[in-house]
């Protein structure tokens, strides 16, 4: 290696962890061993999806915003500013930071079963029972064609079961039917071909293993204030 090319890729380095350092979102730990979610969710998927889809999402994300006001937002605020007019860039990364960062959060080893309390109540209550509530919210997972997620949401004080394309999500002006998200599922191809490959279903199923009920209670009780 030559002194110049040696003195370029240097120059390069120092902009990464340049631009790294100053970057508005950053990707947070995940609070389980990527192997914790087994046998419903594999270890190598989640490495990949954690690693490299989420991460992806995040750098093309703040080179999006770099030196523009959505520097300045929160993530939430950002996601909330996103409207039909918003950049494809500012829409899928944005979308895609916080959906992952919510998806992370709201599963956990050694959880699934049932929710209780308020949370129990009140699916019964908008749903008719909690077996209602996961074959509408299987629905909305299976039906949405393509790449999505499917959302439990509170609107209105009810909770209410919609889905999202791409990386939109239900805090975004846009979406068909707003609301506050308190459990989320990811039916992007990634998130469950190497472990179900074509059989959506069977992942959905899964999912309700590692479901964190105390999170999702948690998330509820704030969207209710």
């Amino acid at each position: 290696m030559t002194m110049k090319s040696f003195q370029h890729l240097f120059v390069m380095a120092l902009t990464l962890v340049a631009f790294q350092a100053s970057a508005q979102f950053k990707q947070a730990p995940l609070h389980y061993a990527f192997d914790a979610l087994q046998p419903h969710v594999d270890k190598t998927t989640m490495e990949i999806h954690y690693g490299r889809h989420h991460v992806a999402y995040i750098n093309n994300l703040n080179k999006e915003i770099a030196g523009k006001p959505e520097e300045k937002l929160s993530m939430d605020g950002l996601v909330k500013s996103i409207t039909k007019e918003s950049s494809p860039a500012l829409r899928n990364n944005g979308g895609g930071h916080w959906n992952h960062t919510f998806f992370w959060n709201i599963m956990a080893p050694n959880k699934g079963g049932m929710p209780s309390g308020v949370l129990a109540s009140a699916i019964n209550k908008d749903f008719g029972s909690f077996d209602e509530f996961k074959a509408k919210f299987k629905g909305a997972a299976t039906g949405r064609f393509g790449s999505g997620w499917a959302w439990l949401i509170v609107k209105d004080k009810k909770l209410v079961v919609t889905s999202t394309p791409n990386q939109d999500n239900p805090l975004m002006p846009l979406a068909e039917v707003q609301g506050t998200p308190v459990l989320g599922l990811d039916v992007w191809e990634h998130a469950y071909y190497l472990n179900y490959q074509n059989k959506r279903p069977d992942y959905i199923d899964a999912f309700w293993n590692v479901v964190n009920w105390d999170k999702v209670a948690e998330l509820y009780a704030t969207a209710m204030k």
